[in-house]
């Protein structure tokens, strides 16, 4: 797959140019799903430009956007993409702490915050950010609150569109367009700093462009895919499937109205193509447990004769299916399979992907079973989103399939996964060490080990997770922590083995999943709480444990565990903004706990 010699922002206005009046961005504003053409799209990032100028900011520059996924996210990216500036995303879940990291340390000037709350974090940490010298919020709602004095230093969204439209010619655009050279700096993404700060991965124009063909080629996209942004857009993987992609192929994205509103979103767009993270899709299994509940008797026995039949198809071809599979699934689909579909709103979906993270393969199957065309895919940030992924039409469950085009993989004598490319990024910003240790010879060392399996890779686990029991047995604690999150009743699963005589493990209720069981029995409990300590409970988790032992070398089985009071917390430090766990955080916070299941 070919795409032109040009950088994104080139690659907008070429689009803007060769289809107008196509719809390339679609946002709900009070329940009405509002259109945005390619000419639209490239206008409108072009006034923000222009008025970013106006504020003073040059090539080179850097610009922070704190905000959910809306249609002025894109614009802030593009809008310092057509200046020669570089974007840097913010999430919007981080706490004050946190946010003043990250700007401070890619010396953000200025900061696009989405409303009030997100510009407060700003302020309060204001004596941090010396270089900060504007803040542009979209959503002006109590902005009138703020002291006169603050009026210096806050501007509104609209407020830069206008100066940008008042300028009133595109020659500063087009001399910046000009000198833009696919190896500029266009997009710093900061890791989740799951083991230590967050690291700001500096994205190039080519990085952006060379990720394109594979995901192109994998995933089947063309200008008639349509996807629902969602997951935050300073995450590699939601940028790859809202900026990137749709840019060089003229797919269309919706953004819904909130993060909260994605399943009712999902209903109404029916995507062609949707990107969950595992737990994402470990809630919508949960909620479609939930429903099977609810419906009780026949409802639930049919499911489970569906299911069973169709088991065996999860990972045969649909050209491989014979008449009798054709008629079976059919059947199943006719009397259950398409309103669960129509319920999680993936009805239409012609692929869809999950990644960023491990997931329990029962989770892949299940979701397969059901008629959705899931497959797991692999990328990282320095490898700007996507590098390896199931084909489709040979998918094999616990994978992550083989490499995309343009991709070049090599495995070390230690397990580990190099890659090298056009996608692989231009280093860590200000971390000349880091970056040395992570690009050797012109191969991305991943961290991640890797085993062949039919054909296929898999991930072992990351190279610095892999424990050492005391009788010196190597575990991967993710493929112990995934099988027990297969259960629809845990949410989380956090192993302790390193050092230690046995596995042991603190695990995570799944509260909706549980508390509805709980219901069902007609136990009563008043919060998070008081549902774990109730015994009901905790056999209900130690037969979900002893299923999930059932399926692990004995080595690798769960002997004790402790039940979590309280759901992990990105507040308190337990997770990151994506969700993973800082497991050093959580055995620091749980010691205790931890010690007592060794007594």
């Amino acid at each position: 797959m070919q795409h032109p010699e040009l950088t994104l922002p080139q690659m907008l206005r070429e689009r803007a140019r060769s289809t107008p009046e196509r719809v390339a961005l679609r946002q709900k504003d009070f329940g009405i799903w509002q259109p945005l053409s390619w000419a639209g799209y490239y206008q409108r990032a072009s006034c923000f430009a222009l008025g970013l100028h106006t504020l003073g900011l040059g090539a080179g520059g850097h610009v922070g956007v704190l905000s959910e996924n809306r249609t002025e996210w894109v614009l802030a990216q593009m809008g310092a993409g057509l200046l020669g500036a570089v974007a840097v995303g913010v999430y919007p879940t981080s706490p004050t702490s946190e946010v003043a990291y990250v700007v401070a340390h890619a010396d953000i000037e200025i900061m696009v915050c989405e409303d009030q709350e997100q510009t407060d974090k700003l302020l309060e940490a204001r004596a941090q950010l010396p270089r900060l010298r504007k803040i542009v919020v979209m959503e002006t709602k109590g902005l009138r609150s703020f002291a006169p004095g603050l009026r210096e230093l806050i501007v509104t969204f609209a407020e830069v569109e206008q100066a940008g439209a008042a300028v009133g010619s595109s020659a500063l655009i087009d001399a910046a367009l000009a000198r833009q050279k696919l190896d500029d700096i266009g997009l710093m993404i900061y890791t989740s700093g799951s083991t230590g700060k967050p690291k700001g991965a500096m994205i190039s124009w080519r990085n952006m462009r060379g990720v394109v063909p594979g995901l192109v080629e994998r995933l089947g996209i063309t200008q008639d895919t349509t996807h629902l942004s969602y997951l935050p857009l300073c995450h590699v993987a939601e940028q790859m499937l809202t900026t990137f992609t749709p840019i060089y192929t003229g797919a269309q994205v919706h953004f819904g109205e909130s993060i909260r509103t994605v399943q009712e979103d999902l209903r109404e767009i029916a995507p062609t193509m949707f990107l969950g993270v595992p737990r994402i899709w470990e809630k919508l299994h949960a909620s479609i447990s939930i429903k099977l509940q609810e419906a009780g008797g026949l409802r639930r026995k049919i499911f489970d004769r569906a299911y069973a039949a169709c088991l065996p198809l999860a990972e045969k071809p649909r050209s491989a299916w014979s008449l009798a599979d054709k008629l079976k699934f059919s059947a199943s689909y006719w009397l259950i399979f398409r309103a669960l579909q129509n319920f999680i709103g993936l009805r239409q979906a012609q692929i869809a992907l999950t990644g960023a993270a491990p997931i329990p393969p029962d989770v892949v199957r299940f979701f397969r079973v059901l008629g959705v065309p899931l497959i797991e895919v692999y990328g990282l940030t320095e490898s700007s989103g996507m590098v390896l992924g199931h084909e489709p039409r040979d998918v094999v469950v616990g994978t992550v399939g083989v490499p995309t085009l343009g991709v070049e993989h090599r495995i070390a004598a230690n397990g580990e996964l190099l890659l090298r490319g056009d996608m692989v990024f231009a280093g860590y910003y200000k971390n000349p060490e880091a970056t040395a240790d992570s690009i050797r010879n012109g191969w991305l060392h991943t961290g991640d080990v890797v085993r062949e399996e039919r054909g296929q890779l898999k991930i072992v686990d990351r190279l610095k997770d892999i424990m050492i029991t005391a009788g010196g047995k190597n575990l991967t604690p993710s493929e112990i922590e995934n099988t027990m999150k297969g259960s629809p009743y845990i949410k989380e699963c956090v192993i302790v083995a390193e050092g230690r005589q046995f596995v042991a493990a603190l695990v995570m209720i799944d509260y909706d999943t549980v508390g509805q069981w709980a219901e069902s029995q007609r136990i009563a409990f008043t919060h998070f709480r008081s549902l774990v300590e109730l015994p009901q409970v905790r056999a209900l988790i130690d037969a979900a444990i002893a299923q999930g032992n059932a399926r692990l070398a004995q080595v690798s089985q769960i002997r004790k565990f402790h039940l979590l009071p309280k759901e992990l917390d990105h507040d308190d430090g337990e997770v990151t903004a994506t969700m993973k766990v800082r497991r050093s955080s959580i055995y620091q916070t749980y010691a205790a706990e931890i010690e007592a299941l060794y007594r």
